[in-house]
């Protein structure tokens, strides 16, 4: 069988020769002393990018959000989200058990919130009530299949918020994925937010990291709170270095990832017992659902793995794939092939 095709995640990306040449080379030095040059060099960086005063790298982007979360937060608060978010479904519930909030998770429109979803959630100010202590968004979305949030909306929610006093906060993993789509930089769509993190490990492609950014009193506290949930990697500079290949020059390239998604969801749209609206991937996630009496998203998801694809069941009915830079079309022209003989055989 050929080489397996693995649409698990754009997680699953292996360093670039580039990458592991800037990882051998890096010059490094103690970071929890905060004196590793190759640590600070991509921390400056991120924050241009990112439109933010500071920032700082962090080994994951579940640590990333749930320092957020407990800079910005205090016990006995409720974080407002969609209800569909990585933060209030694969983090494991961390704000509760380690900052002492609860989720108010609110159903959104193709993984967005409006104004005035967030505004009816709000807490009146009594003091008999758990008050709102964050509001948080998602871009893109993932488990919307990489939807792009809205330009607007992000700005009506968090001039809202600002109007009350309450701190923004924005998980964008895949906000360079955002960016490449709307051809506009990064730091325009992260502006109107007080903080976002953003991974380096998805469809950037380095091996390890994600960043998070916002004021510089925000990041002096978010130190304090990442060397407490163990995030102090000393030597971190052969890390970073990866990271700064990213930023500098996997960027760009996302639009390749974008293109042989939808190319995916037009072959997968073709297939009859299979459903998806190939107009509405943006990105790079695809989601389709299986309507075939004789399969479920699990049974596809097996006999495709058995025919050499990877990809992911996220509900009864519905698979995931993810495109990055290690599938090109002849790959996915393969993997859609294989889709269709699996459901014409079932």
């Amino acid at each position: 069988m050929d080489r397996r095709i693995d649409l698990r995640s754009d997680t699953v990306t292996r360093p670039t020769p580039a990458m592991r040449r800037a990882m051998a080379e890096a010059e490094v030095g103690d970071d929890v002393f905060r004196e590793d040059p190759t640590v600070r060099r991509l921390e400056e960086m991120a924050a241009e990018r990112l439109g933010k005063p500071a920032a700082l790298f962090v080994p994951s982007g579940v640590m990333g959000n749930q320092i957020a979360v407990k800079v910005w937060t205090r016990p006995g608060q409720e974080v407002i989200l969609e209800e569909r978010s990585h933060i209030f479904n694969y983090e494991m519930a961390m704000m509760a058990a380690f900052s002492g909030v609860l989720a108010r998770p609110l159903a959104g429109r193709q993984g967005g919130l409006g104004a005035e979803d967030v505004r009816r959630a709000l807490r009146p100010p009594v003091y008999y009530v758990a008050q709102t202590g964050l509001v948080s968004l998602e871009n893109t979305h993932n488990m919307a299949g990489g939807l792009l949030l809205p330009s607007a909306d992000a700005e009506a929610v968090c001039a809202l918020a600002r109007e009350r006093g309450i701190p923004t906060h924005l998980d964008g993993a895949r906000i360079f994925n955002a960016a490449v789509a709307l051809g506009c930089p990064a730091g325009e769509l992260t502006r109107p937010f007080d903080s976002v993190m953003t991974c380096l490990s998805k469809g950037l492609g380095a091996p390890v990291g994600s960043v998070i950014a916002g004021p510089a009193d925000f990041i002096e506290e978010a130190l304090r709170v990442r060397k407490r949930m163990g995030g102090g990697m000393r030597q971190a500079g052969v890390l970073a270095a990866a990271g700064i290949v990213a930023l500098t020059d996997h960027v760009d390239r996302l639009a390749e990832d974008h293109a042989v998604a939808r190319r995916l969801a037009a072959r997968i749209g073709a297939i009859r017992g299979l459903a998806i609206d190939p107009g509405r991937v943006q990105t790079n996630i695809v989601i389709f659902d299986v309507l075939h009496p004789g399969l479920t998203a699990s049974r596809v998801e097996e006999l495709w793995r058995a025919a050499g694809v990877l990809s992911l069941v996220v509900e009864e009915r519905q698979v995931r794939a993810v495109t990055h830079y290690d599938v090109g079309p002849e790959e996915i022209d393969a993997a859609a092939d294989r889709l269709a003989a699996i459901v014409s055989e079932a």
